[in-house]
């Protein structure tokens, strides 16, 4: 009887088994790392976070705008609407109401930067009996969109032209470009 030769036992390869447990574990620690990456960027985006509306302030005879929202709101555009129809200035706002606009004080906001927690006055009616009359005649006839973006870049759109809905904030990807002749210029 011939012997048959023996092949000696494999050895184990341990370089090869570390270096594969090192990828595995060097692959986890890239899923942890860009998960821990888009918690952060959340967690930014809650801290920045405008949230514009637009409101009547009765005693002080103002319309303005207020950021109630943890972050500074970067105005980019502003359409004011009289009965569907783009107004240019505050002027034109109050001759299409029927209104004379005596007596008014005029805040720039659009291209402004809006605090969290700023109220800007957008105008001011001097008169009481003016004031409850463009009061009067705002009701449905009145409307304004603001586009404003936070400091990472993300955009809003406040509205309160849709008849018979609340205001909205609607996140847009950027800023609309509006016609020179629709843009209001306060």
């Amino acid at each position: 009887m011939a012997k048959t030769p023996t092949t000696p036992p494999r050895a184990r390869n341990w370089d090869a088994l570390a270096a594969v447990l090192a990828a595995g574990i060097g692959f986890l620690a890239l899923l942890v790392s860009g998960y821990t990456a888009w918690i952060q960027r959340q967690q930014v985006r809650a801290q920045v976070w405008p949230y514009l509306l637009v409101g009547n302030y009765d005693p002080e005879h103002v319309v303005g705008v207020l950021n109630k929202g943890v972050g500074p709101a970067i105005v980019g555009s502003i359409q004011v609407f009289v009965d569907g129809k783009p107004k240019r200035s505050w002027s034109q706002v109050f001759q299409a109401l029927g209104l004379p606009s005596d007596d008014l004080t005029i805040s720039t906001v659009s291209g402004n930067v809006i605090s969290a927690g700023e109220r800007v006055v957008a105008i001011k009616v001097a008169d009481e009996a003016a004031y409850q009359n463009f009061r009067r005649e705002l009701g449905e006839r009145f409307g304004v969109e603001i586009c404003y973006c936070s400091t990472l870049g993300e955009c809003w759109i406040y509205s309160d032209r849709t008849q018979g809905e609340r205001e909205s904030n609607k996140p847009v990807d950027r800023c609309p470009r509006v016609p020179e002749a629709e843009k209001f210029d306060d």
